[in-house]
């Protein structure tokens, strides 16, 4: 009776369940702290060089502002005399064109036919009647309601005497002429739907992306596009300008972290592999750009404006928003994995993120094709018209740029999402992994709590099973021995057993990855 009595209460269940109320284990200790400040101290080797690099080449390359060379007048700059009006249309019309020498016809399909809208000025007064444009009502027209901006050269070209169309055909020539629509609501409606929506859904990370946007216009309009105006270097004012709007773009929206900083590093390297590509492939294809209108027009400005040097930077900035979009996503994706299972080892994270990578790579590849397509979309149409090959179609000198800026951008995608994942996954596990050091992990503490609980479980019934045998004992002394026996059996049963469950739940958690299924049931 003494043996079956001190076998139940020295289980070893008590001094389990004492135990599980200690598996949350000390904080990390020094060693933790100092792979942290390692991981910290590496990124800031790295970044703030780059940062101070790119400080200095910023203030160096800085425009003065100088625009004496140049010789671009504003096309919406108006004459002595001449005022830019805008007026609400009431009614259009088509009515015959004074002469075809001198009417807007005679640039259009129509040689007898003319359009006018009788508009009411913003400014007051009388409705006065505007030319329009034949290209204009052909290819979008104008409609009453419309808002528009017309040129007022009543001043300097008196009408005579009369009303409506009458006097305008008697003098040949219009004093109202259509130049442009009114877009300013439609446009700012358009904006604060944008904003509300990114705001609403990202919240207060939204709002700083936005300002951070604000911030990398910016940067374009005072640095990039007046360097390259003066002259200044294409290839550094791109790299210089694209970095610094990245590092404010990144840690702005979301925030100074190891997270963050492995993704601008991803970046940074994108941006490199772009610039490379870009400047050798500029020259080895040829991208002149003389087959543009807007270049032609820059190329008779004069001054030190070089056109291959504007679309090399072009190339380069064009793929900052999706190399941004694959990095911090790729960055992300590891910690996320990271904190599903602190304890995988680096070379499978690696593997998991970059199967992440590949799915982005497809997506996004389609994108930047897509965007320059949609963007082309007339002169796609115009060259297939043209009823050339297919190789030389997209060779020529109107598709050239487009395909390459497509390609160029797509190579240093595709290669900065491994070198984004190869960063993040040492980092993280230099910063992360210190975290439970000095810990068991999830899975190791579930498994703890199971092994105390069912411990703790056995012991009550072996203590309940001991105290029934001693009771029959006494009530039946002609079985002296047997309850004895059997509480020793149940007992020496319940060690077993808890010792079996608290083995297999341990091998289940051998990976050190996932808590057990059989772990979360018990919780």
């Amino acid at each position: 009776m003494g043996a079956g009595h001190g076998a139940g209460h020295g289980s070893p269940g008590h001094g389990h369940a004492g135990h599980g109320h200690s598996h949350g284990g000390p904080p990390a200790g020094p060693a933790a702290a100092a792979a942290r400040r390692r991981a910290t101290w590496i990124l800031a080797a790295v970044l703030v060089p780059l940062g101070l690099l790119t400080l200095v080449g910023m203030v160096s390359l800085w425009p003065s502002g100088d625009r004496s060379g140049l010789q671009l007048s504003n096309p919406y700059s108006v004459a002595q005399g001449v005022t830019m009006d805008t007026g609400t249309v009431r009614t259009v019309a088509s009515e015959a064109c004074a002469g075809a020498s001198s009417s807007p016809a005679s640039s259009g399909t129509s040689a007898s036919t003319c359009s006018f809208a009788s508009t009411q000025p913003d400014a007051g007064g009388a409705e006065v009647r505007v030319a329009l444009n034949p290209d204009i009502v052909k290819s979008h027209g104008v409609k009453p309601g419309d808002r528009i901006r017309y040129l007022n050269l009543s001043r300097i070209q008196p009408q005579p005497q009369g009303q409506g169309g009458a006097a305008q055909a008697a003098s040949g020539a219009p004093a109202y002429v259509f130049t442009d629509f009114v877009r300013t609501v439609p446009i700012l409606l358009l904006a604060a739907l944008y904003a509300v929506v990114v705001v609403a859904v990202a919240r207060w990370r939204g709002l700083r992306a936005l300002l951070g946007l604000g911030g990398a216009y910016a940067v374009l309009v005072a640095f990039v596009l007046p360097g390259l105006v003066e002259g200044k270097p294409p290839l550094l004012l791109a790299l210089v300008g694209s970095t610094v709007i990245m590092m404010g773009v990144l840690y702005f929206a979301h925030g100074l972290s190891a997270r963050t900083s492995t993704a601008l590093l991803g970046t940074i390297f994108g941006l490199g592999v772009t610039a490379l590509l870009a400047a050798w492939s500029t020259d080895a294809a040829y991208l002149t750009g003389v087959g543009s209108h807007d270049a032609a027009s820059l190329v008779n400005v004069g001054g030190n404006i070089s056109i291959s040097g504007i679309i090399l930077c072009g190339l380069i900035i064009s793929g900052l928003g999706a190399l941004n979009d694959v990095t911090i996503t790729q960055s992300s994706a590891v910690w996320e994995l990271y904190e599903l299972a602190p304890h995988t080892p680096a070379r499978k994270l690696f593997t998991s993120a970059l199967r992440i990578g590949r799915d982005h790579i497809a997506s996004t590849v389609y994108t930047i094709a897509f965007a320059y397509a949609g963007a082309a979309l007339p002169l796609l149409i115009i060259v297939s018209l043209y009823d050339r090959p297919f190789l030389e179609a997209v060779t020529s000198s109107e598709l050239a740029e487009e395909v390459v800026r497509t390609l160029v951008g797509s190579v240093g995608l595709v290669l900065a999402i491994p070198m984004t994942t190869a960063v993040a996954v040492a980092v993280v596990k230099a910063t992360g992994a210190s975290r439970f050091e000095g810990r068991p992990s999830e899975a190791a503490r579930l498994a703890g709590e199971e092994t105390d609980r069912v411990a703790a479980g056995r012991s009550l019934r072996t203590t309940a099973a001991t105290r029934r045998g001693e009771a029959g004992s006494a009530s039946s002394p002609d079985h002296d021995g047997a309850p004895a026996v059997a509480t020793g059996t149940a007992t020496a049963g319940a060690r077993a057993g808890a010792a079996a469950d608290a083995d297999a739940v341990t091998q289940d958690d051998g990976a050190g990855e996932y808590p057990t299924r059989r772990s979360r049931r018990g919780r």
